[in-house]
Formats: structure tokens, sequence, C-alpha cells
């Protein structure tokens, strides 16, 4: 394991932004304490290292807390260099890397969260919303791999981990809809990137499993707040 202080990460596994601080340690082969908070509280720890947001993940290294899962993962890229690079090298790379992955949390996901949440009569028009999103990352996709098995090429990096993420949702949507948001008629490349990430070595153990993800997004549904 690469060593270099102590880390510990706070954060919730059915988080796809907490599994973005995970895939990242576990990329970089970083020992780490994990800290779950319990879904619907915010633990003293949580309000004490992240009193602006009050939200996970927060990544405590060295007694430092650092925050927001896309600045964690640049944070581990540039601390610990010895490990596979997450982040392109290229300038020109790394900003549409970093442009993709901030339209992944923008647009993406939320139209997912939109369309499980839309009424019936609405759901077409939000299922083009989410099905437009992912012809726009299959685009990307092939532009960015070069024929190579991930968006970073032949291995996962930043926009891998961003768009990653969010597949253990990707699915459990599909699982609740009874549809497919990515398929092979559409989006094929993607199709065979899922598989690929989904079975990285980094990747393995933590994206939750459907009915985990279905449990909490009935419960966030049926929440007020």
């Amino acid at each position: 394991m690469a060593v270099k202080g102590s880390v510990k990460l706070l954060g919730f596994s059915v988080s796809p932004y907490v599994n973005r601080v995970q895939i990242s340690l576990n990329l970089k082969s970083i020992d780490y304490e994990y800290l779950i908070e319990a879904f619907g509280t915010k633990s003293e720890l949580l309000l004490k290292s992240n009193p602006v947001q009050k939200k996970v993940p927060v990544m405590i290294h060295d007694d430092k807390p650092i925050y927001e899962s896309l600045i964690i993962v640049q944070y581990i890229d540039e601390q610990w260099t010895s490990g596979p690079t997450i982040l392109p090298t290229d300038p020109y790379h790394r900003a549409i890397a970093r442009f993709w992955a901030a339209y992944v949390d923008d647009k993406v996901f939320p139209s997912l969260v939109e369309y499980r949440k839309a009424a019936e009569e609405e759901k077409p028009a939000a299922l083009e919303r989410v099905k437009e999103g992912f012809a726009l990352l299959e685009e990307a996709f092939v532009k960015s791999s070069k024929g190579k098995a991930y968006f970073g090429g032949e291995n996962i990096g930043y926009l891998d981990i961003a768009f990653g993420s969010i597949l253990g949702w990707v699915k459990a949507g599909e699982k609740m809809a009874g549809l497919k948001f990515l398929e092979e008629s559409n989006t094929p490349s993607l199709v065979l990137w899922a598989e690929n990430f989904l079975s990285h070595e980094a990747v393995k153990g933590v994206i939750p499993e459907n009915d985990a993800i279905i449990a909490v997004a009935k419960m966030l549904d049926g929440s007020k707040n």
C-alpha cells in the first residue's frame, strides 16, 4: 500500500461521489480508514470537518479535510504521484476530461433523478434527455479513448471515475423503470466500457448492488428534504 500520512474517508456507500474517492484511493493503492455515515444523519466529525456543506465525501489526510468528490480525486492524483496517473498529463486533454466530468454532474446524473421522479406523462421526454446525455458521452468516449478500453486510454482515468461512479445508479434506475438507458443499439461503446470499468480491480466491491441503491432512492423520493 502507498503510504503518505494517515487517510480517513467519511462517506456513505451508496453515494456515487463517495465511490469516486474509494476508486481513486484503490487505484493508487492507498490504505485508508473508511468511516461510514449513517443515512439521514451527520456525525460530529463530519460537521467539524465540513462545516460549510455538511456533506460527504470528506477525505481527511493528516488531519486536513478535503471536500467535493472531483476535487478530492484531483488531490489524490497530485499527492500520490507514484501510482497510476488519474488526470491526463496533457493540459488540453485534462481540460476536456474536466469538462465532461462536470457534464456528468450537471446534466447526466440530474437527468436520471429527473426521470425517476417524473410523472408518467412526463417520462418520455425525460427519457429522451437521459439518452441524449449518454449519446454525447458515447461520442466523447470514441474521441478520447482512441480504441482503448477506457476514456483514459489503457487504464481508468479521471472521466472514467467521474462517469463510472454513477453506473450503479444507472443500473438501479434501469431495474426500477424496466428499461435500458445504456443499450448497444445507441451506445455500443459505452456498454462495453461499462463492463470493463465495473470489472476493474480498483472498482470491484465499490459500486453498490441494485437493491441497496433502490432502497435509498425510495427513501429519498419519500423524503421532504
